[in-house]
């Protein structure tokens, strides 16, 4: 009966016995994993959501970061022993396939393919945005018919084109190269955090924290219409943070899984929860809230304030250097499930092969065109939030998968053992059931209608497989 309706589960021994064309090269160590981890984290989130969640909370959007990270920390936590416990390449979709079956898999694969597609396609476009202020800032004027798609009256967003192929073409030159590339990334834009704080701290005026929760602590309807409080703000910074469940999908690239991943995954976790409640006490104490909370570039709004001109334009330049590591972390996720699915042969095998460096640089570039032309023709900014769904998706997978593994195989050496995991899994699984409920209705909606998408593919596909397997030779 469980494998009617999930389909056949596949064995955790089983794992590791793949052809050599098809074996991923272990060159990662757990620095390269932490700079992948916080790459994909911290990123458009610092630089617009500190805006954006002291809106609905005020000053007190510090403690809306906390909370935000105490629950994508449950999520880590559960990332950090399956990683350990199934150290290969698909982060929940491998856990999904092991602990469930390969029906919940493939859905948990087609909505990680949604996450990683829309997410890093919404990072090109705002990279080009980024790209186009600060050329402006000196004069420069790019042709207004090349920096938007159809859906606004252009050509191509040309910049968010080139963006997301060359970091795909980048991405084939090797997983430890890419990851090196990503770590000089990550000190650039840590770098222009830590100078962002510098400056700002002498003009650091603690009567700007009063009122510190304005909005009070629940989320509670305003007179304006909007939806405030620390928790209403907690729900969008809850955004801002995934991003780790990349270091999962590296599993079978790291140089010693059991530890590497832990550090990876909780390290990551651990600096980007810091750097975000840094800076924002930074920003909240060098100008009152209500002053930046329009702006989509709170931090470079507030330098210039400070009489900081100069600084702003590093700061836009450090996010300029700085996001694509976002990008090619994001691609580099997507690219591994896609190889990972092709190798389980839910997706064509041919997918599922190696260059000569261990990197499946053919589907990491067939990511990348698909990225490319994500961000280059469609409309984005509702489409994006379908990405949280898929990410939600996936959280609450990890969640079920820990506690499933737990009953199921209880003697199974891990090298981490996640701390209290029936209640760690059940509050992952909670807290995500309820930001998946509170998404707008029309998100809820077309995420179902892109898993419906998914199984007719699915359903057609292994038609087509049992067909071919009988045909003559």
């Amino acid at each position: 009966m469980f494998i009617k309706y999930f389909g056949m589960r596949k064995k955790i021994n089983n794992f590791s016995s793949q052809k050599k064309n098809s074996t991923l090269s272990r060159t990662l160590s757990w620095p390269h994993l932490v700079a992948l981890g916080v790459g994909a984290i911290v990123g458009t989130g610092i630089y617009t959501l500190a805006g954006v969640g002291a809106d609905r909370a005020g000053p007190a959007v510090i403690i809306a970061f906390v909370i935000a990270g105490l629950v994508c920390a449950t999520a880590a936590l559960g990332y950090a022993e399956l990683s350990t416990l199934i150290p290969e390449a698909g982060g929940a979709y491998t856990y999904a396939y092991s602990a469930i079956g390969r029906h919940i898999a493939w859905v948990v694969g087609w909505s990680l393919i949604l996450e990683y597609s829309l997410a890093s396609s919404t990072v090109a476009v705002g990279w080009s945005a980024y790209l186009v202020g600060w050329l402006q800032s000196f004069g420069v004027m790019l042709p207004p018919m090349l920096l938007t798609g159809p859906h606004d009256g252009g050509l191509i967003n040309l910049p968010a084109v080139i963006v997301a192929l060359s970091i795909a073409i980048l991405l084939t030159a090797g997983a430890k190269e890419s990851a090196t590339l990503t770590l000089i990334l990550v000190i650039i834009k840590l770098l222009a955090l830590v100078l962002f704080v510098v400056l700002t701290l002498p003009a650091f005026n603690l009567n700007y924290y009063h009122p510190f929760m304005p909005y009070g602590f629940g989320s509670t309807l305003s007179p304006d219409g909007k939806v405030r409080g620390v928790m209403a703000a907690a729900a969008i910074l809850f955004f801002a943070f995934y991003g780790f469940d990349t270091v999962a999908t590296a599993a079978e690239e790291a140089k010693e899984p059991k530890r590497d991943l832990t550090i990876g995954i909780i390290g990551s976790m651990l600096i980007s929860t810091l750097i975000y409640v840094g800076v924002a006490a930074a920003l909240l104490g060098a100008a009152p809230f209500s002053s930046f909370i329009k702006s989509g570039e709170p931090l470079a709004l507030v330098l210039r304030g400070l009489g900081h001109e100069m600084a702003a334009k590093w700061i836009a330049a450090a996010a300029l250097i700085a996001l694509p590591s976002v990008i090619m972390a994001m691609i580099y996720g997507q690219s591994r499930v896609f190889f990972v699915m092709a190798r389980d042969r839910l997706l064509p095998p041919s997918l599922a092969t190696v260059n000569k460096q261990g990197t499946p640089s053919r589907v990491t570039l067939f990511t990348g065109i698909i990225i490319a032309l994500i961000a280059g023709f469609f409309r984005l900014d509702e489409l994006a939030e379908l990405a949280n769904a898929g990410t939600l998706l996936a959280f609450i997978t990890v969640g079920l998968s820990l506690i499933i593994l737990r009953f199921r195989e209880p003697d199974r050496p891990r090298r981490f053992s996640c701390p209290l995991p029936y209640w760690i899994g059940s509050i992952t699984i909670l807290g995500c059931l309820y930001l998946f409920a509170s998404l707008p209705l029309h998100t809820t909606l077309r995420f179902l209608l892109w898993n419906a998408i998914g199984l007719v593919f699915y359903a057609s596909y292994t038609v087509y497989k049992r067909r071919k397997a009988l045909l003559p030779l």
